[in-house]
């Protein structure tokens, strides 16, 4: 692995572990203190550069999209659910 990939990598660990607390607070609590429209947008934006990173065969950027888009579903889905 070269030094770009494990820079990128190590950028993936530190952006992904920063959803954790706030997704594991979301579903500890049933509850999701993040505005409706931020959430919206991070997953449609998470969603749309996971497949872009898949078209373009960049696996750490299509790893970092996909597991931001998957956390932030999970706020969403907590977040629907109170309404």
């Amino acid at each position: 692995m070269d030094s770009g990939a494990i820079i990128g990598l190590i950028g993936m660990l530190l952006l992904v572990s920063s959803w954790v607390p706030q997704t594991w607070e979301t579903i500890k609590t049933r509850k999701c203190p993040l505005n409706l429209q931020f959430i919206l947008i991070y997953v449609t934006a998470s969603t749309l550069l996971t497949i872009y990173s898949y078209m373009i065969g960049d696996w750490i950027f299509f790893a970092l999209n996909f597991l931001a888009a998957f956390q932030s579903a999970v706020n969403l889905v907590v977040k629907l659910k109170e309404k």
